[in-house]
């Protein structure tokens, strides 16, 4: 990490020359000392295996996680593995995991042929009357409805905001896809629809419910400009800041987010919900192991899943644009337009800082409330 941190970010996340004037700048840059590198990262292993997660959560939140190591990283930010198994236990679990998804790969193949030869699918494989559209599907037939289901919404499914950075970071086609399964179960309820509503929609009434309490005359505002829904905050939510900030402070971003979120119970909840363990007595010790965010959930005892940290960094957002959505906003579309001007001027560890000052501040009021 001694090499300028722009010119090593090029070697890992290289730009082709006809998109560099498109390309907002970089604010993150690997820094000795504060991020996590590739040494530090081999050094919290044991003998055997066993990860001090404690000691990793610390060095990412100073200063996220070096480009070289990040997919390795991030596959224990998600839930991938449990720190506390040995390698051992990690390579067995990696086998198995590999074989049930290619298993998996060859059924949808066997199904959808045109499943991983890299053509778009961009209308609906059969119709509504359960007829295949394209002639390569003539003579398949399905009497399963969630099959047919999939095969009538497959076009729609537009993962690539949050897909294509695994794909990049995560070399093993198996290993990524387990990865991009945790990521989205973090986010799962967000994409829940029912015939009135859309999941964020419950993200957004958080959101709502914050400004409103930590800062009224925001809100107030924002409702006399009919956006009190805080519909403008759809997109950040959605694919979390991935249009807002270059692809290297994405990534950053994102480390900064699961870092501070990390639950030490979060490998046996997605592996073995039924046995996973409810909320942990705030000892000191086992409180280290969680990040700053869900450290302070622990302590208060708030546990409501629409909070996320996502909502409190667009609740960040807000109180920085503050003075100028105040000031200039005469209507819905000048919010929006302010907020789009942060895309390259925002720095996400000081949005991080920022959403955790209000978390605490929110839920200093909410309890007095």
């Amino acid at each position: 990490m001694k090499s300028g941190g722009a010119t090593e970010l090029n070697t890992f996340y290289p730009i082709k020359p006809e998109c560099v004037a498109d390309v907002p700048a970089t604010r993150f840059k690997p820094r000795a000392g504060k991020t996590l590198s590739q040494r530090r990262w081999h050094a919290s292993f044991s003998e055997d295996g066993h990860l001090d997660i404690a000691k990793v959560l610390r060095r990412i939140q100073r200063g996220g996680v070096h480009p070289s190591i990040k997919g390795e990283v991030w596959e224990f930010l998600l839930g991938c593995y449990d720190p506390n198994s040995t390698l051992e236990e990690r390579n067995e679990l990696k086998q198995r995991r590999r074989g049930q998804y290619d298993m998996w790969k060859a059924e949808c193949q066997r199904m959808v042929p045109v499943i991983g030869t890299g053509k778009f699918i961009t209308t609906p494989l059969f119709d509504d009357d359960g007829r295949p559209t394209d002639p390569s599907l003539v003579g398949i037939q399905t009497s399963d409805k969630k099959v047919l289901q999939w095969m009538q919404l497959l076009h729609q499914i537009g993962m690539n905001d949050i897909c294509s950075p695994l794909i990049m970071l995560i070399e093993n086609e198996a290993d990524c896809y387990w990865c991009f399964d945790r990521a989205m179960r973090r986010m799962r309820e967000n994409f829940r629809c029912n015939e009135s509503s859309m999941g964020v929609q419950s993200q957004l009434g958080v959101l709502s419910q914050i400004i409103k309490t930590v800062d009224p005359k925001l809100h107030h505002h924002l409702e006399d400009l009919d956006g009190g829904e805080y519909l403008f905050a759809f997109r950040m939510l959605m694919v979390l800041f991935r249009r807002e900030f270059s692809f290297a402070d994405t990534l950053y971003l994102w480390e900064l987010m699961w870092a501070m979120e990390y639950n030490p119970n979060i490998f046996q909840k997605y592996e073995d919900p039924d046995k996973a363990k409810g909320p942990s007595p705030p000892n000191d010790k086992l409180l280290k192991q969680y990040g700053k965010f869900e450290r302070k959930n622990v302590k208060t005892g708030h546990r409501e899943e629409t909070s996320a940290l996502s909502v409190f960094l667009v609740a960040s957002v807000l109180e920085i644009k503050n003075r100028r959505i105040l000031n200039e906003a005469k209507g819905v579309d000048d919010v929006v337009k302010i907020l789009g001007d942060i895309t390259s001027n925002l720095d996400a560890k000081k949005a991080c800082t920022e959403a955790l000052k209000l978390q605490k501040k929110y839920l200093s009021k909410a309890k007095k409330a």
